[in-house]
């Protein structure tokens, strides 16, 4: 004899209106490209207290280093990187929208905007050498030309990156549903500009 089961409509409705537990939240890029982040942080931390020590020694240094710097173009710099992190949010914005052609445009202005601050960076270090300043010039100019060179090492990775961006766009590895490393150029690149804005006031504007 078959027995026919019947669901109790009160335990279907229990079960319908129960709690569902929070999905994990996504790190934006993954974890890998974070993992990198913070180890290039914790490099330009370094460099920074190594500021501080050797400001608190040679205070008369520090304060005379910037006004001996080119102002301009440790300005310029900075607009031109705010505009290559403006240039790259809005390619994620793009490639979110799914429009591709938008995304790489944006991405191929970061590029332009990366290759002019070398270009500037270059042309601010021959600058320097035709008025006497070297990295043997004094401590000050020692963290000069470290921090900054170090910092522009990370400018050309960071283009690098975004051109290899550009590339996986155009290959259709990156699209609105899968964008994932994208997003970690993205991160990267951002975190290039801040150690950028942390720099900049450091040396050439703090006395």
């Amino acid at each position: 004899m078959d027995v026919a089961i019947t669901a109790d409509p009160a335990q279907t409705r229990r079960t319908n209106d129960a709690p569902t537990l929070p999905t994990a939240s996504r790190v934006p890029g993954g974890w890998p490209i974070w993992v990198g982040i913070f180890s290039e942080m914790s490099e330009f931390a370094m460099m920074f207290i190594i500021y501080f020590i050797a400001k608190a020694h040679y205070p008369e240094l520090f304060n005379d280093g910037p006004t001996r710097l080119n102002t301009l173009a440790g300005v310029l710099n900075t607009l031109v990187l705010l505009t290559s992190s403006y240039c790259v949010a809005k390619s994620m914005q793009a490639i979110r929208r799914d429009d591709s052609t938008a995304c790489v445009r944006w991405l191929w202005l970061a590029i332009l905007a990366g290759a002019a601050y070398l270009l500037i960076k270059s042309w601010e270090y021959h600058w320097n050498e035709s008025v006497g300043i070297t990295k043997d010039t004094n401590t000050f100019f020692t963290v000069y030309y470290y921090t900054t060179f170090n910092h522009m090492l990370h400018v050309g990775w960071g283009s690098a990156a975004v051109l290899w961006a550009i590339m996986g766009i155009k290959r259709g590895s990156f699209t609105a549903q899968n964008h994932g490393g994208l997003e970690a150029v993205a991160c990267y690149w951002h975190m290039i500009d801040l150690a950028w804005i942390v720099i900049f006031p450091l040396l050439y504007v703090l006395r």
